[in-house]
């Protein structure tokens, strides 16, 4: 079965869609928008728990690699470039779970304020110039700073490589793959989308005013 753009569209017309590299502050915008003007939020791997009951490793084997891994320090100690290549095929593989999910959460009738994976033409197929804000950090941060943040998943990350005999061989192996992640190519790849852009390139001054004033602009919300 094939679902056209243009009906998956309509129903995503009430999905506001943010994107981009690590340590943008993608998360941070999306919870303020969703506060400040009523949005439904959907953060950072909303959809988790819906990919845990339908994905299937037949055809999402790398959505499903967490059922099949050996154990965390296996998945920290992957080579860079196989890092690199899981994230992207998770956001490939994940797109259409989104989508699902998203048109279900549509039902109520309020704006959704989406922070997604979903790759991006797939995003240029199924939304609009003004539902897209792709949100952009230099690569030194998005590497160097990515364990600065307190969430859980960080920290817990952040303990299995320090639990790892040669923690030190561990974390620079890890970091080498986040800069694939974030790499100049795929910085590009963002920056050069067609879709709207912001960068963040100061982290010493609190510009989330600013910031989400530049958002709500965009997105039509003012």
């Amino acid at each position: 079965m094939q679902i056209e753009n243009n009906i998956l569209r309509y129903y995503l017309r009430n999905a506001y869609f943010i994107t981009g590299t690590a340590y943008a502050g993608k998360s941070t915008m999306a919870k303020l928008l969703s506060e400040r003007f009523g949005m439904i939020l959907c953060g950072e791997n909303y959809h988790g728990d819906t990919a845990d009951a339908a994905a299937d490793p037949r055809t999402q084997p790398d959505l499903c690699y967490f059922r099949t891994m050996k154990s965390w320090e296996e998945f920290v100690r992957r080579s860079p470039e196989e890092y690199e290549r899981w994230i992207y095929s998770v956001g490939r593989e994940a797109a259409g779970i989104e989508v699902c999910e998203l048109i279900f959460r549509s039902a109520e009738g309020k704006k959704l304020i989406v922070d997604t994976n979903i790759p991006l033409p797939v995003l240029h197929e199924i939304s609009d110039y003004d539902h897209v804000a792709v949100m952009l950090s230099p690569q030194s941060m998005s590497v160097d700073r990515f364990f600065d943040r307190s969430d859980p998943e960080k920290r817990f990350l952040l303990d299995v490589i320090e639990n790892c005999p040669d923690s030190a061989a561990v974390m620079e192996n890890y970091r080498a793959g986040l800069a694939r992640i974030n790499s100049p190519e795929h910085y590009r790849e963002y920056a050069e989308s067609g879709f709207w852009t912001i960068v963040r390139e100061n982290t010493e001054e609190d510009t989330r005013e600013a910031v989400l004033a530049e958002l709500a602009r965009h997105f039509g919300l003012t």
